[in-house]
């Protein structure tokens, strides 16, 4: 089944629908969710929970990424971005759950395919053990959990590496440096941790 996107120019104004294929071979503007799920235990730890991308993946395969994530069909409102959530992480949660972080624009190249988006950045509190999730195989390797204190320290440079707790790596703990991650110029992972330490401490006004 072709999957079909809506396309937009840089203003975010409709411009009509594409094959997905289409719109990364050509660089068509195009939206997508981002939810990063994210709680702070009982002993007062804050955490944030990645997905391994899988193998297969068309960009940026076997990096750790943002906890859930996907393109809107054609047609598709913001709100469906949850199905993301439910498919890659087995998670039933209602668009009203999540935290709205405001729109990142984003650009990238990779083994000749143009990515531009508008991402809809949100975050999840969720603090379920990574055992209990049931994520969806096909599309992920694993889960890691991580310290947010702790990846604020390794994208400031504070520390080369940190440890990070995982599900379906076949070990229970990893060593995670910033090359594991997809990194950009807009320092996105970096602001992402600092707002959500800002979130978890019952700050509302966020905007990535």
């Amino acid at each position: 089944m072709v999957e079909m996107l809506d396309i937009y120019d840089e203003n975010l104004t409709p411009l009509g629908v594409k094959e997905r294929s289409a719109v990364h071979r050509d660089g068509d503007w195009h939206r997508t969710f981002h939810c990063w799920v994210i709680y702070r235990s009982t002993d007062g730890v804050d955490y944030m929970v990645v997905q391994k991308r899988g193998p297969d993946k068309d960009l940026f395969p076997n990096m750790l990424d943002v906890s859930a994530a996907g393109h809107y069909e054609a047609g598709e409102s913001t709100a469906d971005g949850v199905r993301e959530i439910r498919e890659e992480l087995g998670l039933d949660v209602d668009f009203d759950d999540l935290i709205p972080v405001g729109i990142r624009v984003s650009v990238a190249r990779q083994f000749g395919l143009v990515d531009y988006e508008f991402n809809d950045v949100f975050f999840l509190i969720c603090d379920q053990p990574l055992n209990a999730y049931h994520f969806q195989k096909e599309e992920i390797s694993g889960l890691v959990r991580f310290a947010i204190d702790d990846g604020l320290a390794l994208f400031d440079e504070t520390c080369e590496s940190i440890t990070g707790e995982t599900i379906g790596l076949g070990s229970a703990q990893i060593a995670i440096h910033k090359t594991n991650f997809i990194l950009q110029p807009d320092n996105y992972l970096y602001r992402v941790l600092a707002l959500a330490k800002r979130c978890l401490n019952g700050d509302t006004r966020l905007l990535i």
